[in-house]
C-alpha cells in the first residue's frame, strides 16, 4: 500500500510568498531586487523559503504550493467548465497551468456563486460592486485530504467591471494579467473572472477592502492616526510600489483613489500598468488624475518609474497632511502650467521635518533627484523599525507611556482597521504629556527627575544608564524624536477640530477632478522646483502656540 503524502511545507516570512520567474528583463537583475525576492531557479534558496512538496518531494514554488503538480490538477479539471468565451477560457487555463503561488490562479466564476450583490462606485474606466462569496477562492491543496483547501473567511469581494467589457478587449485581460506578473502583498488580488447574465459585462473578483480609498479612510476615522501609524502605512504602499517596479512595470495611475484601506493599505487599479521600458506616448493625450502627474508626464514624456515616485510624494503629503491635494481650484491648463513651474499642493507646519523633506525629494522636478522605490521603502522601513526598536526599549522603563502608545499605533488592527490611535483620552493627561517631554524630548534631564530622588546611588547610576541609552537613540532615530513632539501638536488640533472643519478639508472644487481622464496639454513651461516656499509649501495655519526649540525641531525646512 503506497504511504499517504503528507504536508512537508514550511513558512519562513524573510522571503517573499512565492517565486519569481526570471525574464529577458529581470535576469540583468533590477537595481530594485531586494532579499525578499526568491527566484525559481534557485532550488536551495526555494526550499528554505517554502519546504518541499509532499507528492513529488520537491521544492515549493509558493507558501503551500507546488506549481508542477497543481498543474496536473487544474488541467485535468479543464473538461469541467467553460466561461463561453475561447479567449478567457485559454487565459484562465494559462494562469492556472503557470501559477506558483494560490494569488497567480484565476478561476472561471459562475456569477449564481454570488450573493447581496452591491453596487458601491463607479471610476474613470468601470464600476465596482460588493458580493459575498461563500465558496470563497482556492487558497492550496490539501494534500492529507486530497482536495482544493477554500478560504471562505471573507465577508466581501469587490467585482469590477470595465466600460464596454462585454466585447472582451485587450484592455481588460492586460489589467488582470498585471495581476498575474506582479508580487501581490501590498497590491489588490485577483481571484478570477465572471461575468453578468444581465448586461453581459465581465467583472474581475478582486479582494474587498472595506475602508474604502485613501480619503475615505481618512474622513472616517473618528480617531487621531497618529505620524508611526502612517509610516507604517507608508512603508507598505512603497514595498507595494517596489514590487511593481520589481516586475520592470510602472502604475501610470498612482493617486490616492488608487490606494484602498482593508486593515492596511493596498495598490489597486493596474489597468494602465505597463512594462517600464516598453511604453508608448499616445498623440491624443495621457491619461491621469493630474494634481498627482509628474511635470513631465503633463509634458507629454514617457512615464517612468521616477513619475511613479513623484505620484507617491503627493500621495505621502496627502495622508500626513489629511489634506486633498489642489482640491480648492479647477483642474485646468493653467494647474498644469502652476505644476510645471513648481507648485505644489501644501505641506503642513505639523508633519516632521524628516518627512517633509522626503516629500520634497519625492516631488522635485528633476528626475534624478527623486529617490529609487528601493531606496524609498528602505528609509520609511528603516524609521518604522527605528521607532518600534525604541518604544520596546521604553516599555520596560515607562510602562504608562507604553500603554497610552499601544492605544494609539495598534488601533489600526481594530474592527474598523482606521483609527492609529484609540481611547487616547483616558491616558492623555496633562501630567503624563509633560513627563513625555522630559522623557522624550532628548535632553539630559533625568538627574532632575524628583520622582527618583537626589540622594540614592543606585537610582542616579540607573539614570545615567537611561541618559546614555536615551543620547544613543537621540542619534540613531532623529524621526522618533520628531513624530513624538509632533504628534503632539496634531493631536491637540484633532482634538479642537470640528466636524465641519473636518468636512472642509474634504470639500472640493466642482472643477477639481479626482478620476482619472484622458488629458492633453501644449506648449506647457519646462519643469522647474519653487524656491517661493512659504507660499504654497508650508501651511501656517492654527499653529499651536509651542516653544522655538519644538518649531524648528518639526518645521525648520527648505528646498
Amino acid at each position: 500500500m503506497d504511504e499517504k503524502p503528507k504536508n512537508l511545507w514550511n513558512t519562513n516570512y524573510k522571503y517573499q510568498m512565492h517565486v519569481t520567474i526570471s525574464t529577458i528583463d529581470s535576469t540583468i537583475k533590477s537595481e530594485n531586487v531586494d532579499e525578499r525576492v526568491v527566484y525559481i531557479e534557485d532550488l536551495e534558496k526555494r526550499k528554505q523559503a517554502y519546504g518541499i512538496c509532499g507528492e513529488c518531494k520537491e521544492p515549493g514554488t509558493g507558501e503551500y504550493w507546488c506549481q508542477p503538480c497543481n498543474a496536473k490538477r487544474f488541467k485535468d479539471n479543464f473538461k469541467n467548465w467553460t466561461s463561453g468565451n475561447k479567449d478567457i477560457d485559454e487565459f484562465i487555463q494559462q494562469s492556472q497551468l503557470n501559477a506558483v503561488h494560490c494569488y497567480k490562479c484565476l478561476e472561471w466564476i459562475p456569477f449564481e456563486k454570488f450573493q447581496n450583490i452591491t453596487y458601491i462606485a463607479e471610476g474613470g474606466f468601470g464600476k465596482i460592486y460588493s458580493a459575498e462569496w461563500p465558496e470563497g477562492f482556492i487558497s492550496h491543496w490539501d494534500i492529507e485530504n486530497q482536495k482544493w483547501y477554500r478560504y471562505k473567511d471573507s465577508d466581501k469581494y469587490a467585482l469590477k467591471s470595465l466600460n464596454n467589457s462585454s466585447d472582451i478587449c485587450s484592455d481588460f485581460l492586460n489589467e488582470i494579467n498585471s495581476h498575474l506578473q506582479i508580487y501581490l502583498n501590498d497590491i489588490v488580488e485577483c481571484y478570477g473572472i465572471t461575468q453578468d447574465p444581465n448586461n453581459k459585462e465581465y467583472m474581475m473578483v478582486l479582494i474587498y477592502c472595506k475602508n474604502g480609498n485613501l480619503r475615505n479612510y481618512l474622513n472616517k476615522s473618528n480617531n487621531y492616526i497618529n505620524y508611526k501609524s502612517k509610516i507604517d502605512q507608508l512603508q507598505r504602499i512603497a514595498r507595494g510600489l517596489l514590487d511593481i517596479h520589481n516586475a520592470e512595470k510602472v502604475h501610470k495611475d498612482f493617486h490616492s483613489g488608487n490606494i484602498l484601506f482593508n486593515i492596511y493599505p493596498y495598490i489597486s487599479d493596474l489597468g494602465m500598468c505597463q512594462p517600464a521600458n516598453k511604453q508608448k506616448v499616445k498623440e491624443e493625450g495621457i491619461y491621469g488624475v493630474l494634481p498627482y502627474m509628474a511635470p513631465e508626464v503633463l509634458r507629454g514624456y514617457q512615464y517612468t518609474k521616477a513619475a511613479d515616485i513623484y505620484s507617491f510624494g503627493i500621495i505621502m503629503n496627502e495622508l500626513l497632511s489629511e489634506e486633498i491635494p489642489f482640491n480648492d481650484i479647477p483642474h485646468d491648463d493653467f494647474l498644469a502650467i502652476k505644476i510645471c513651474k513648481g507648485l505644489r499642493p501644501t505641506i503642513s507646519k505639523d508633519i516632521p521635518k524628516l518627512l517633509a523633506d522626503l516629500i520634497i525629494k519625492c516631488w522635485d522636478a528633476e528626475i534624478k533627484n527623486r529617490p529609487t522605490t528601493k531606496e524609498l521603502y528602505q528609509l520609511l522601513k528603516k524609521w518604522y523599525d527605528e521607532i518600534e526598536e525604541i518604544e520596546g526599549s521604553e516599555d520596560s522603563e515607562d510602562s504608562e507611556y507604553s500603554e497610552d502608545d499601544e492605544d494609539g499605533e495598534d488601533g489600526e488592527d481594530g474592527e474598523d482597521g482606521e483609527d492609529g490611535e484609540d481611547g487616547e483620552d483616558s491616558k492623555d493627561s496633562k501630567d503624563s504629556e509633560d513627563n513625555e517631554d522630559s522623557e522624550y524630548s532628548g535632553d539630559s534631564e533625568y538627574g532632575e527627575d524628583s520622582r527618583n530622588g537626589d540622594d540614592s546611588e543606585d537610582v542616579k547610576d540607573s539614570e545615567d544608564v537611561k541618559d546614555s541609552e536615551n543620547a544613543d537613540n537621540s542619534q540613531i532615530s532623529e524621526i522618533y524624536f520628531q513624530i513624538k513632539e509632533c504628534d503632539k501638536i496634531r493631536k491637540e488640533k484633532f482634538k479642537n477640530r470640528s466636524n465641519e472643519d473636518k468636512s472642509k478639508n474634504f470639500k472640493t472644487h466642482p472643477q477639481a477632478i479626482y478620476t482619472s481622464r484622458l488629458l492633453n496639454f501644449k506648449n506647457l513651461p519646462n519643469p522647474v522646483n519653487s524656491s517661493d516656499v512659504p507660499s504654497f509649501q508650508v501651511n501656517s495655519d492654527d499653529v499651536p502656540s509651542v516653544s522655538t526649540n519644538l518649531i524648528s525641531e518639526c518645521f525648520d525646512y527648505r528646498i
